[in-house]
């Protein structure tokens, strides 16, 4: 739990003293690489906050293909928080790139959780907002950049993703497929 702590207490003004319990809302799940932390069309209850390990989040586009939307390495959060916020049905699968060790939290517990601690609203909402910011700027990014520009500042800003994250979940993520995604990496590494 100590990993959390200091996440928290590096991104708001929350003490560590205060957070003694914390862990007492949370559950340790491990999932095995390709394993599902949830899938789409089920109702999410959950969301988790990586501790060791990478995921993907995905949907199933109408031609069947999976469609990449974001990712998760250590300390970072994830959920279809959508369906997490209102206790709907996930748009949004999530699978393990490689094993993966996770806090989860459900919706009831993360609510028990801030009647109890307060203070952690903060921490929520500036995750919250760095996470929409993020999201806001993927957006730009893809309508302005080309799609060789788009790759060099994914490489440039997020390079533990182009050692971790295979091939084929990069491409797709960046709107490529597999192949021209190939051949845009032969074209820098040469």
């Amino acid at each position: 739990m100590q990993q959390l702590i200091t996440h928290i207490t590096a991104h708001s003004s929350v003490t560590p003293e205060s957070l003694g319990r914390i862990g007492d809302f949370f559950e340790v799940r491990t999932f095995k690489k390709r394993e599902l932390l949830l899938q789409e069309g089920q109702r999410c209850h959950e969301k988790f906050f990586i501790v060791k390990g990478c995921v993907h989040l995905f949907y199933l586009r109408r031609n069947g293909v999976e469609q990449t939307i974001d990712f998760a390495l250590e300390n970072w959060w994830t959920s279809d928080f959508m369906a997490f916020q209102q206790g709907g049905i996930a748009q949004f699968s999530i699978r393990a790139v490689e094993a993966t060790e996770a806090f989860v939290i459900s919706a009831a517990r993360q609510h028990e959780m801030l009647s109890a601690f307060p203070e952690l609203q903060e921490y929520f909402h500036v995750m919250f907002q760095r996470a929409y910011a993020a999201s806001q700027m993927r957006i730009r990014k893809t309508y302005e950049l080309s799609k060789e520009d788009l790759y060099q500042d994914f490489s440039r800003n997020y390079p533990a993703f182009m050692q971790r994250v295979p091939q084929y979940l990069l491409a797709s993520f960046l709107g490529f497929t597999p192949e021209y995604l190939s051949e845009i990496r032969k074209k820098f590494v040469s």
